[in-house]
């Protein structure tokens, strides 16, 4: 069985990118957000096994968004992918509840084995 993911990023070549890399590593993308608010909605309604998050997301933040959707789903395994790589953010989002951060668009290669990590 296809682990599900919800990708979220205001970018869309961004989430194209991810999708590939994601289908291409046995995930099924269920669900896309452009903003922080269809994110967590979207999560609410698809509850998938993994979230990629961008922090830098209209509406509501990233950050925002983590906390609505841990609120949620205490659960919830929620990988940061974001170019903020300041090291305040990272460790605003591992302490809120993120299971990784993953400086894009450099490290795309660790963010599968991140994933793995989650489901072993």
């Amino acid at each position: 069985m296809l682990k599900t993911a919800l990708i979220a990023d205001n970018s869309m070549s961004m989430r194209n990118l991810l999708k590939n890399l994601l289908t291409d590593n046995d995930y099924q993308v269920v669900a896309e957000a452009s903003d922080g608010i269809s994110a967590v909605s979207l999560y609410k309604e698809k509850v998938p096994d993994i979230v990629i998050l961008d922090l830098t997301l209209p509406i509501m933040n990233g950050l925002d968004a983590l906390k609505n959707i841990l609120k949620f789903d205490p659960k919830a395994k929620v990988i940061i992918c974001s170019v903020m790589a300041q090291k305040s953010l990272i460790i605003d989002a591992i302490e809120i509840g993120a299971k990784d951060f993953i400086i894009k668009p450099y490290f795309f290669h660790e963010l599968i084995l991140a994933l793995n990590k989650l489901f072993r």
